[in-house]
């Protein structure tokens, strides 16, 4: 008589590998700070309208100087480029991403469609962050701290996402460089508008 063999019980998904796990803790991180600052900007908008209702002259705390300020840079055209604030498209699209993040990071793989998508929303936020960038930078005329935030997270998301869905070694051995260089070019567009304007006070 035969001893009866136990057979482990199949998993219902595939382990990601440990990179992966790292990038899913990466995700998290940045997609939470993003996510923060897409609600913050959220409701500086909602308490904007409930000023401009009620007649009140409202400050808001991220309006630092005559060139920095949160409130010039949100009731601007640009900072509802759909007719709806900017902002509700990050809070949806960092949930998203948070979430992915929280599934890589937990050893859930992805399906490479999943890597595909994640990149093309990648694609449209770079693409609709430079394009903000040089609106706020050079046509609004004013810089607004929570945007700010949320290009600091979308930059190194979507250099982080390209290396990992192209596989490019380029990419993944100079990723850190690249997303250096790419904050000292808008650092550097920055201060070449604005130099030590910057930190005037308003008048």
């Amino acid at each position: 008589m035969t001893a009866p063999t136990t057979e482990e019980p199949t998993p219902d998904f595939d382990e990601a590998p440990r990179s992966d796990r790292g990038i899913g803790i990466f995700l998290a991180i940045t997609s939470s700070v993003a996510l923060a600052a897409s609600l913050i900007l959220t409701n500086d908008k909602i308490e904007l309208l409930k000023a401009e209702i009620t007649g009140e002259n409202l400050n808001l705390g991220c309006d630092l100087s005559a060139w920095v300020s949160c409130s010039q840079v949100v009731t601007s055209d640009q900072a509802s480029a759909f007719g709806f604030p900017n902002s509700l498209i990050g809070i949806v699209a960092f949930s998203v991403l948070l979430t992915l993040g929280v599934v890589l990071a937990t050893g859930i793989s992805l399906p490479r469609w999943m890597w595909l998508s994640m990149e093309a929303g990648a694609v449209l936020g770079i693409a609709g962050v430079t394009w903000l960038q040089y609106e706020s930078i050079y046509q609004v005329g004013y810089l607004c701290p929570w945007c700010m935030v949320v290009w600091s997270m979308m930059i190194p998301i979507f250099v982080v996402l390209t290396a990992r869905v192209t596989g490019s070694r380029f990419l993944k051995n100079w990723t850190v460089l690249i997303i250096a260089l790419w904050f000292v070019a808008v650092g550097a567009a920055v201060w070449f508008e604005y130099g030590s304007r910057l930190w005037m006070a308003p008048s």
